[in-house]
């Protein structure tokens, strides 16, 4: 049982210390990252000198490259940027070489109109007839995504097409297209024998070959040839060995402990994880490390080998400091992100000079274009003003949502301290259980000011269930809503009820000498969403007079917290949201606090 806790709190903070965010924006390819950084600085210093011709090659550049690199989105964003300049300067061969590329990355994001529509484009504007067949037969490619068959034949034309023009690497794209148009007719080996043909025009491509080799693979071990499959990766990692391709070595190591699983050879599935891993860690590459210790952390679990997968955590743990500093990519991305202000900066201003330049034909044409330009400043410096203004405010509302989560965690895990100092593994047990939902929940609204009620009330719910396991003999609580609100529609602030929560569980009921009651009653009053929080706990008063000077920060600091975040909700959204707490009045003990918003549908 105590391995299995191990086990979930591992998992826990692994999650925390791999967000998401954080992997997504490091760049996967150190190789990729450094010419794309590179492409950036060209744009950077043709934008600079205000070279057109040199501006429109550097956006095409850097938009392959992200292309190279799978960024499809980035690479459609510089092609239309790439198509603007080309557009200026009149180039039809280069617009039409453009139009196709930015259908091409529409097409691997699904935009399949958008790319319909670029390849008639491409096909409209190009004056040589082959290339506007060409692009004729991939829109009508993608108009007949339901008909294999007869995709075959629009694929089948272009190959011909395409080898006429010698146009080798779209000869080896088109062959793939076969490839996956035989997949889809369930005929793997004219798909095998497609990507073969594929390779042979792609022979100066590295990236494409590997690429294709792998899906070759694939296609085998879709058919139960796993010993083929293995050959094709084997090759590829002694390939890789030899080249000292790092990442492509780590990328087969991964693959072939898939297909070790797969026919049951657990030890040698494992040994390539463990290399895979070994390799990512002395290269700094985090993302690919956290990917190989996940798929061993899966098998051991799955195997119940609890002993194995703490020994993985705990060498990660050992090790991680020096793999985050060792891991380029992520300075890579920074760079490249200062790099992408600067180019967004500098087309501000090339924009500006553009239109300086073009009010300079006569004086008074030049005075007119003068005070627009001034105009048109001061319009940009008050709007950019007002936008770090509320930008301001949404960081600041951000930050006060997020206040009181240390304090909660904090608590949290004391409680499971404590659980475990008392032997009562199965409560922390279910008390981490509920946890982890609980913060995966936290986290996964953190970045919204308003949820839904029917969320924020699930989101209480498990709030009190964890509470209540802890002081269960302190406490009982109700949550009524009132029918009258459509829960899955109505909208409201975002964590701004659990502080209160907090603070009447932790000085209120848990200083009574019976149990008490904490009430969580949502109202549709005058059109309007009440909600009042009701304990009959000891009372502010009385509260007060037992906290320590630390506590009477924290609680101080909960209700201060509420009130700024109304503000600023009032302040961004114009909602009149307010506020108040009150002691009840002798007889009766307990607090008494009332939040009322408008009813918000949409925001």
């Amino acid at each position: 049982m105590m391995r299995n806790l191990s086990i979930g709190l591992g998992l826990f903070f692994l999650v925390l210390l791999f967000p998401q965010g954080m992997i997504a924006q490091a760049l996967s390819e150190k190789s990729s990252s450094s010419k794309i950084s590179k492409a950036a600085e060209e744009l950077s210093n043709s934008l600079n000198e205000n070279d057109e011709v040199k501006i429109a090659g550097s956006y095409e550049k850097l938009a392959q490259e992200f292309i190279d690199a799978s960024d499809y989105a980035k690479g459609e964003e510089y092609l239309k940027k790439a198509l603007e300049s080309y557009t200026k300067l009149n180039r039809n061969e280069d617009k039409t070489r453009v139009t196709r590329n930015l259908a091409k990355a529409q097409e691997s994001q699904n935009k399949f109109g958008l790319a319909i529509k670029n390849y008639k484009v491409a096909g409209s504007i190009s004056k040589d007839k082959a290339v506007e067949e060409i692009n004729l037969n991939d829109a009508n490619r993608l108009k007949n995504q339901a008909a294999p068959v007869t995709q075959a034949g629009y694929v089948d034309s272009n190959i011909e097409l395409l080898k006429k023009e010698k146009k080798s690497d779209e000869v080896a794209t088109a062959y793939v297209q076969k490839a996956e148009n035989s997949l889809q007719q369930k005929n793997k080996e004219v798909a095998i024998e497609s990507y073969k043909k594929a390779l042979a025009y792609a022979k100066d491509k590295p990236e494409t070959v590997i690429k294709i080799k792998n899906e070759i693979a694939k296609v085998y071990a879709s058919d139960n040839q796993i010993d083929k499959a293995i050959v094709i990766n084997e090759k590829l990692l002694a390939e890789a060995e030899t080249k000292q391709d790092y990442s492509t070595q780590i990328k087969q190591l991964q693959s072939l402990a898939s297909y070790y699983f797969e026919k049951e050879e657990a030890t040698k599935a494992i040994g390539s994880l463990k290399k895979a891993y070994n390799i990512a860690y002395l290269k700094g590459n985090s993302a690919e490390a956290k990917k190989s210790l996940s798929q061993l952390i899966n098998y051991y679990k799955e195997k119940g080998n609890d002993k194995e997968s703490i020994n993985l955590y705990e060498q990660f743990f050992q090790n991680f400091d020096k793999l985050i500093k060792a891991d380029t990519s992520l300075i890579d991305a920074k760079t490249f992100q200062i790099t992408e202000s600067k180019i967004r900066q500098l087309e501000k201003e090339k924009t500006l000079k553009d239109e300086l330049i073009s009010k300079k034909n006569t004086f008074n044409y030049f005075l007119l274009g003068s005070v627009l330009l001034l105009l048109l400043l001061f319009l940009f410096i008050t709007k950019a003003l007002y936008s770090i203004k509320i930008k301001n405010k949404e960081i600041a509302l951000q930050s006060l949502r997020r206040e009181m989560n240390p304090h909660f965690i904090f608590n949290s895990l004391n409680s499971v301290n404590q659980f475990i100092s008392e032997n009562k593994e199965l409560e922390a047990n279910k008390y981490l259980t509920s946890y982890s939902n609980l913060m995966r929940n936290m986290m996964e609204n953190s970045n919204k000011d308003f949820v839904t009620l029917d969320k924020e009330m699930e989101h209480l719910k498990k709030y009190l269930d964890l509470e209540h396991l802890r002081f269960q003999d302190k406490f009982d609580f109700e949550i009524n809503v009132d029918k009258d609100l459509d829960a899955e529609t109505v909208l409201i602030p975002n964590m701004i009820l659990q502080p209160h929560l907090e603070n009447a569980i932790w000085h209120g009921l848990r200083y009574l000498d019976k149990k008490g009651l904490l009430q969580l009653n949502v109202k549709l009053v005058d059109g309007k969403v009440t909600v009042i929080i009701d304990d009959n706990g000891i009372g502010l008063t009385k509260s007060s007079e037992l906290k320590t000077s630390n506590q009477k920060v924290h609680e101080s600091r909960g209700v201060s917290n509420t009130k700024e975040r109304i503000n600023l909700l009032n302040e961004l959204y114009k909602k009149n949201i307010s506020f108040f707490i009150k002691e009840k009045i002798l007889p009766e003990s307990g607090t008494i606090v009332q939040i009322v918003f408008p009813l918000i549908d949409k925001i």
